[in-house]
């Protein structure tokens, strides 16, 4: 089938009240954006329940284009005629004899209430009409072909694609968050799972040289530049962390160097995203996947910070991270084998079930202020372009 016009849907964003048209026009930036290269190529029309794309010429790649845009529910490839009934019916017979399959279905939606045929009308005419002139059948259940007509004021429109796209909301509608992004599996889709929510993200990773490898700030910025596809610059913080980690294992019992190195990780990530006016932390945590992320860790990590913490991953399990991260494009470069900080670190027999009140003991034996302000001062800015 040829197509003329793309007809993009909304989803969720359908849902909003008074601030929906500012929810369309940032939708209508990130596809002007996705297709910039293809600028004189289509005609945008944003209307209150659909966005469409006049084609004046045909866009390479589209569909991936187009499937990776947050706020995005679906799209379909349309061709887009006159209402006259009798170029609908040859249209129609036209596309479904190009079709592969034995089966079809009509599915007419009549949005323009004025047009002189109602939506059952049609079906059965288009229907007729294919039934006559071609070998195929009726299936309403599960057709091989699924022909949808849309009769709207401006023309109908047909089409026999739906392509699913990436939901949530438009890029940088709903705030910002600081990511704290490790270089395993994890963190990178749960920064992907913000980016489909509307959220920019900034991300911050504690480095520990010499124990960890330059390496691991390689692969941050690979999976970074994977994740420019849904937000096109993204700013990396790296926290020298050696000196605050070396004092962690100096003065911590067996078993609570883990807990306290969390909490000075969520130290250093509020101050800093406070600092850059951002006003909620995020992270790759699961619950249960490792010791510091059972409810008793996780309770007593949390204590060091007032500012929320979004954990998009907080109910998945392994195999379905790894899925999203397949998906995605992050999952070989997250496999690379260059460890960071949490890992190399790693004790025997970390606690599940720390007490704050050890914690509180702990910290006291050493002075982590200074400390704190040495590494936020001695930060590596790294911007990730698209």
């Amino acid at each position: 089938m040829k197509y003329n016009t793309i007809i993009v849907r909304f989803g969720e964003m359908s849902t909003k009240g008074k601030n929906k048209r500012d929810f369309i026009n940032s939708l209508a930036r990130s596809i002007r954006h996705s297709l910039k290269e293809n600028e004189n190529d289509y005609e945008m029309i944003i209307r209150h329940d659909h966005i469409y794309l006049n084609l004046k010429n045909e866009i390479d790649d589209l569909v991936n284009k187009l499937k990776d845009i947050s706020g995005m529910y679906s799209f379909s490839l349309a061709l887009k005629i006159d209402q006259d009934l009798d170029n609908i019916l040859d249209t129609s017979l036209e596309i479904l004899k190009n079709e592969e399959g034995n089966t079809f279905k009509i599915r007419t939606k009549r949005i323009d209430k004025s047009y002189p045929f109602i939506s059952d009308e049609i079906n059965r005419k288009v229907a007729t009409l294919v039934l006559r002139n071609t070998d195929k059948k009726v299936d309403v259940h599960n057709p091989d072909t699924l022909l949808d007509i849309e009769i709207r004021e401006d023309g109908a429109y047909l089409f026999t694609e739906t392509v699913k796209g990436m939901g949530g909301y438009p890029s940088g509608t709903i705030g910002k968050s600081l990511v704290m992004l490790s270089g395993g599996i994890d963190s990178p889709v749960a920064a992907y799972l913000l980016l489909k929510r509307g959220v920019d993200i900034t991300c911050i990773h504690y480095a520990s040289p010499p124990y960890t490898n330059s390496g691991v700030i390689d692969k941050l910025e690979d999976i970074l530049h994977k994740l420019t596809k849904y937000q096109t610059k993204i700013k990396l913080y790296v926290i020298p962390f050696t000196k605050i980690q070396e004092k962690i294992y100096e003065v911590s019992p067996e078993g609570y160097p883990i807990t306290i190195m969390r909490r000075m990780m969520y130290r250093l990530a509020s101050r800093l995203a406070k600092r850059l006016k951002i006003n909620c932390l995020a992270n790759g945590e699961s619950i249960g996947q490792v010791a510091s992320q059972t409810i008793d860790s996780l309770n007593v990590i949390n204590e060091v910070t007032n500012m929320p913490v979004l954990r998009p991953l907080c109910t998945y399990d392994k195999v379905d991270i790894i899925k999203i991260s397949e998906q995605i494009g992050t999952y070989d470069i997250s496999i690379r084998p260059y460890e960071d900080c949490c890992t190399i670190f790693a004790p025997v027999r970390p606690k599940t079930s720390p007490k704050l009140e050890e914690c509180y003991e702990i910290e006291k034996k050493f002075d982590f202020e200074p400390l704190l302000e040495e590494a936020l001062k001695n930060a590596e800015l790294k911007i990730i372009k698209d």
